[in-house]
């Protein structure tokens, strides 16, 4: 496989609630995390002292982060109710549920409006692989 372009990495989000997803606007940045806890049940009869960890086991989640250009309303409105609403919703191409955990602004005297966006995977995920 080859270089990805890092701008096809899009968050999306339901405006509306009607299944229709849109990209939010004016992100300059994103990234996507994947993460699994280890259950250590390492003993004093593991061999040689080594570490094992239980295969299975484990925590798993994922987070989604993003930062931009604050350029659409809309986006924003949702984004913002998404948080204060507690809601989870599917996001994008890994999908499943997924919440606000974080919605920052920021902005100079002489630059344009920005924010950053984390989101937190609140349940099972499913990934669909391009073909």
């Amino acid at each position: 496989m080859g270089a990805q372009n890092g701008k096809d990495l899009l968050i999306k989000v339901d405006l509306t609630g009607d299944g229709q997803f849109q990209t939010i606007a004016g992100l300059r940045a994103t990234r996507v995390s994947f993460n699994a806890e280890s259950v250590d049940v390492t003993s004093l009869e593991s061999q040689g002292g080594w570490r094992e960890l239980l295969a299975g086991a484990g925590v798993r989640s994922a987070s989604i982060a993003g930062s931009g250009v604050f350029k659409d309303a809309n986006t924003d409105e949702r984004a913002r109710q998404i948080f204060f609403d507690g809601e989870t919703p599917d996001f994008g191409t890994v999908e499943g549920p997924f919440q606000v955990a974080s919605l920052e602004y920021a902005g100079n005297h002489d630059g344009e409006a920005t924010y950053e966006l984390s989101l937190a995977s609140a349940g099972a995920l499913s990934f669909t692989a391009l073909v």
